[in-house]
């Protein structure tokens, strides 16, 4: 456990002493980027029970992936610093080194080329995971002719400002749809689901976080752990873990309220809208505390410029609307019911 090398350091050391004397002379570019806990540096050693070894993509030329993956196969040692290159990667083996072309594996990730311009559509239909995908991890080498792989990185990187305040708004809008409702449950003898809506707020207030420091919040096993490495998050995740771990319902609303006003506040200070009270208030005449969400949606969305944006249903994007994995997984899934949802169906932006 002590010998663990994190896999993009792995990674890294595999391409410069192996793979790329493989490719010397192709123009390609080499990333550990795409699929895996060492992609998003949360890797450990449990995470190489499985799917995990020296890894390295290689992008070249369309007409020349079958050539040059012949190449590299044939060259591989059998093992690299003690570790196999040819492992079981669900369940089915494959070299360590995949070579493809840029423009399709980008359309296997987000549905889209991002090179050739991003759309609306593209931007809501992206799931999240797959834009921290793309976007973190590391380029080792970037030779493509052209736009190449961090000019795509570079185009995903973060929303537009007004993209960002609607899907910074339909979060807010999730929070304010079920604030009320820990005390409410709890008013009728539900203390399970009181916790279980407690639990659920804490997990958008997790998300809303981090779309407000500009980090795409992965998929459910790793949210915490990217909160937990956020700076100056620590109180929010006091106050959250108070919240979880309550035995009552006044518990679990104070420290929900103590995670709201920090995210008010954070949202204050960013300036994407205009000041809003960061204090927690009475929920109607019943006696639950709530920040109010709304008040943070729609003061979001009046600060939207682009009328189109401005236009769209308060349901967000595709995590937004969706957290099966079996859609968020499948790009044309994930764009498909997003047009629809949203009504970007015909649309050309």
């Amino acid at each position: 456990m002590s010998d663990f090398v994190p896999g993009i350091d792995l990674s890294r050391a595999f391409y410069g002493e192996v793979v790329a004397p493989l490719v010397s002379g192709v123009e390609h570019s080499a990333a550990l980027v795409g699929p895996g806990s060492e992609v998003l540096a949360f890797d450990t050693a449990r995470s190489t029970d499985h799917d995990w070894g020296p890894r390295v993509l290689v992008f070249v030329a369309p007409e020349r992936v079958a050539e040059v993956e012949a190449k590299v196969v044939a060259g591989l040692p059998e093992r690299f610093r003690g570790l196999p290159t040819v492992y079981e990667y669900h369940e089915r083996s494959r070299p360590g080194v995949t070579v493809t072309d840029l423009g399709s594996w980008l359309v296997g990730e987000l549905g889209f080329d991002p090179r050739a311009g991003v759309s609306l559509l593209d931007w809501l239909s992206a799931p999240w995971q797959r834009l921290a995908e793309v976007t973190r991890g590391e380029v080792f080498h970037d030779g493509l002719p052209g736009a190449g792989l961090e000019s795509a990185r570079a185009a995903v990187r973060w929303y537009p400002d007004d993209v960002w305040r609607y899907v910074l708004a339909c979060q807010w809008r999730r929070i304010a749809q079920e604030e009320p409702f820990p005390g409410r449950c709890a008013e009728v003898g539900d203390e399970l689901g009181s916790a279980v809506v407690g639990a659920r707020l804490a997990r958008e207030v997790m998300r809303l976080a981090l779309l407000l420091r500009r980090r795409y919040p992965p998929y459910g096993k790793w949210l915490g752990s990217a909160l937990a490495r956020l700076p100056g998050a620590a109180e929010l995740r006091e106050a959250l873990m108070a919240a979880v771990a309550a035995r009552s319902w006044r518990e679990r609303e104070a420290g929900l309220s103590a995670a709201y006003a920090r995210l008010a506040a954070l949202q204050n200070r960013m300036r994407l809208a205009a000041r809003l009270d960061e204090e927690v208030r009475g929920f109607h005449d019943r006696p639950f505390r709530v920040i109010g969400g709304d008040r943070f949606a729609e003061a979001l969305m009046a600060a939207v410029r682009d009328p189109v944006v401005r236009g769209l249903p308060l349901v967000g994007c595709v995590d937004q609307s969706s957290d099966s994995t079996d859609l968020l997984v499948v790009p044309a899934r994930a764009r498909a019911m997003t047009a629809a949802v949203l009504g970007l169906e015909k649309s050309t932006l």
